[in-house]
């Protein structure tokens, strides 16, 4: 992950008196440590919610249950729904997802690499599709800067001001 990634995040997020939750699946934990090891993170990171077996999914995250039926877990939907879900369940005025295959086997019929990332926030969601190669480690790795990327770029381009901002 790009070293400023996370800082980046978080600064915004303060900046604007936002909070963020994160809905993890392939990245298992890594973009809320990620997230977390930066001093002060607490002030905007709510927390996460990292649910690998897609029955949580739909339990904790209110993923719907038939979409995860017909095309499996990962799916650009399914990475939106996670994103909406996360934000919803911890109360927090972003959400950010990760879903995909880090391999060694492909998954849902998906080949290992595939990997949605989403972010939820005042004005709707966005979702990143990657085709990602390399190891498991790296798929994950790259994973996590794309969501952070992703969200960096949503939360800057948002005009809303949050509820402790300024502009409320």
């Amino acid at each position: 992950m790009s070293a400023g990634a996370a800082p980046q995040v978080l600064g915004l997020l303060r900046e604007r008196g936002w909070t963020l939750a994160v809905a993890e699946s392939l990245t298992g934990g890594l973009v809320a440590a990620d997230l977390a090891s930066v001093p002060g993170a607490s002030r905007a990171f709510r927390g996460s919610v990292t649910a690998y077996a897609t029955d949580l999914k739909h339990r904790l995250l209110g993923v719907d249950e038939q979409l995860l039926a017909a095309r499996g877990a990962v799916d650009p939907q399914v990475a939106r729904q996670m994103a909406e879900g996360v934000r919803d369940r911890l109360g927090a005025d972003w959400g950010a997802s990760t879903t995909g295959v880090a391999g060694p086997d492909p998954q849902d019929g998906r080949p290992v690499g595939t990997v949605f990332v989403a972010v939820a926030g005042p004005h709707g969601a966005a979702v990143r599709a990657l085709r990602l190669t390399g190891d498991r480690t790296a798929i994950r790795r790259a994973s996590v800067t794309a969501v952070l990327e992703l969200l960096a770029a949503e939360v800057g381009r948002s005009t809303v001001a949050g509820p402790g901002s300024d502009g409320s």
